[in-house]
């Protein structure tokens, strides 16, 4: 499983993201992490400009600006299954 984290330098909201993904990550040895930036990729700066940080879930998008830890964990446990 990959999560992606869509973002850029120096946002906060993506700093928080970042923790939080990461706090729950621990908890998932099969997860990877992958992290992109707007600043990086024209196609996701048109898409997701206005809405960093994004977090995909194997390509799609589970949520987007605040990352709740527990929705995040029962979302990769449901794509677990």
């Amino acid at each position: 499983m990959i999560v992606t984290l869509i973002g850029k330098p120096g946002c906060h909201l993506c700093d928080d993201a970042r923790a939080t993904i990461h706090g729950v990550l621990t908890e998932f040895d099969d997860v990877e992490l992958v992290e992109r930036s707007i600043l990086d990729d024209t196609a996701l700066r048109d898409e997701y400009a206005e809405e960093i940080p994004v977090v995909l879930i194997d390509g799609v998008q589970h949520t987007y600006w605040r990352v709740d830890a527990e929705r995040l964990r029962a979302a990769l446990r449901a794509v677990r299954r």
